[in-house]
């Protein structure tokens, strides 16, 4: 087994994996990006803007049944964008049934990462409301006239329900972080390969490795390529989008977040998201580990928005892990701080990051290891989408565990049944469980498949 962990470190170039007491935690930089890419033609196009749009991705809105978010890069010579977009048909006449078009809101900027030269920019954004639930539009942005102008191509999307009744679902992705073009791309597109009709992706933190590499970033979008502009995302940051304590100057230029979290300072990285029937929660863990206002202030606002949810589902996302995978790297004063509200409120799902491990459990579930658990509590799930891997030991708190292994979860939503399904890119079911919720009690039923079972030995009684 040890050998074969060494190979597997060789084979993603000595840069991704490291054993428990090598691993950077809260503050390092980890491992870089090979920066002799730059001068490759593809690495100059993902770093330098052009005339024509880049970089474009939807976000989720505080209203998702009727509008969404789009932001996109140019170069300096473009000083406005525009957006526009139309109720799509089966062929190209929507073009002739009133294409609407929405200026965006477009600002200059230039960033230098200590590793590589300077990149200026022209960032856009814009949110595009009004629009209907449960409709699909084409929409595409940039500049100038209509036939001569500098243009995306038309994408396509369709808008949220409004009743809170249709199902629907989202992948869950944790850290891609490193060789993001190279190793992530196929994780991100196979999931899409696989489920193409997915309503929104959520990202848990550590998306690039070093916080302003724009490299890095032009990597990240590039593997999701036009995924980013028809898969509609909420994303909160990791440990790697901060460096001193300060968040990336390129978070709120490349993402239009909801702007509902509790101070100017936490802007777009802790906020809320009513999609249908799930109130979905991002929590800055980085800002809550460096900043003792941001720690206050995020607990106060949690406990505001938990107490007055009226979504029959609840969903939290974090980058540090509620319960760790591995000794050493607990994080026990944000335990200390959520963990309260989590179980006061009843929160359903905790999504996390960091741990470049696989971990799923509950609370309710400590050392029982149980298939089937009545009035089940809290399912906390840490995951790695990346080629980073870590090792981790066995807790009270797992039901299952991986190592070594890149994965993306499925999760679906119904009126009463939540289903979690994490694979491999290759599309292998790791691990599976339901949660049904009626009358006020809620089931989790354990669906891990036999054949790839790395678990307690006691997960198989029943209670």
């Amino acid at each position: 087994m040890k050998k074969l962990k060494l190979s597997l470190c060789l084979l993603i170039a000595a840069t991704v994996c490291m054993p428990v007491a090598a691993q950077e935690h809260q503050h390092g930089d980890g491992h870089h990006t090979h920066y002799a890419d730059i001068d490759s033609l593809l690495g100059h196009k993902l770093m330098f803007p052009s005339r024509t749009p880049d970089r474009i991705i939807t976000n989720l809105t505080v209203d998702p049944a009727h509008s969404f978010a789009v932001n996109w890069r140019t170069n300096q010579q473009v000083s406005t964008g525009f957006v526009e977009i139309a109720k799509a048909t089966d062929g190209p006449e929507f073009l002739l049934k009133g294409v609407r078009r929405i200026e965006a809101t477009s600002q200059k900027f230039e960033n230098q990462n200590r590793r590589e030269p300077l990149v200026k920019s022209t960032f856009h954004s814009a949110i595009v409301d009004g629009l209907e639930p449960e409709t699909t539009y084409a929409y595409r942005v940039g500049s100038g006239e209509k036939e001569n102008g500098y243009w995306s191509e038309w994408f396509q999307f369709t808008t949220a329900s409004a009743s809170g009744e249709r199902p629907f679902s989202f992948i869950y992705f944790g850290d891609a972080q490193n060789n993001v073009k190279s190793l992530w791309s196929r994780v991100i597109r196979n999931s899409y390969k696989q489920y193409p009709n997915v309503d929104f992706m959520l990202h848990a933190g550590d998306l690039i490795n070093d916080r302003d590499a724009n490299l890095e970033w032009g990597e990240w979008f590039y593997a999701g390529s036009f995924i980013h502009a028809t898969v509609p995302s909420m994303m909160t940051p990791g440990n790697h989008e901060y460096r001193d304590g300060i968040l990336s100057s390129l978070w709120r230029p490349h993402f239009t977040l909801p702007e509902n979290g509790p101070t100017e300072a936490l802007k777009e990285t802790c906020y809320a998201v009513d999609y249908e029937n799930m109130k979905l929660i991002s929590i800055d863990s980085e800002a809550f580990d460096e900043h003792e206002e941001a720690r206050g202030t995020q607990v106060q606002w949690l406990d505001s928005v938990l107490s007055n949810n009226t979504k029959k589902w609840t969903a939290i996302t974090t980058h540090y892990p509620i319960y760790s995978t591995a000794k050493g790297r607990d994080n026990k004063e944000l335990r200390e701080a959520l963990k309260p509200l989590i179980d006061k409120y009843g929160v359903d799902l905790v999504l996390q990051g960091h741990d470049h491990t696989y971990a799923r459990g509950s609370d309710k579930n400590r050392g029982q290891g149980l298939t089937v658990v009545n009035d089940a509590g809290t399912v906390y799930a840490v995951s790695v989408s990346g080629p980073k891997m870590y090792e981790s030991q066995d807790q009270d708190w797992m039901v299952r565990r991986g190592e070594y292994t890149q994965l993306f979860q499925i999760i679906s939503v119904s009126k009463d049944t939540l289903t979690y399904g994490a694979y491999t890119p290759i599309g292998s079911l790791y691990d599976s469980f339901e949660l049904i919720k009626r009358n006020g009690k809620k089931k989790l039923i354990n669906k891990v498949p036999d054949s790839k079972m790395r678990l307690k030995k006691d997960f198989v009684k029943e209670k």
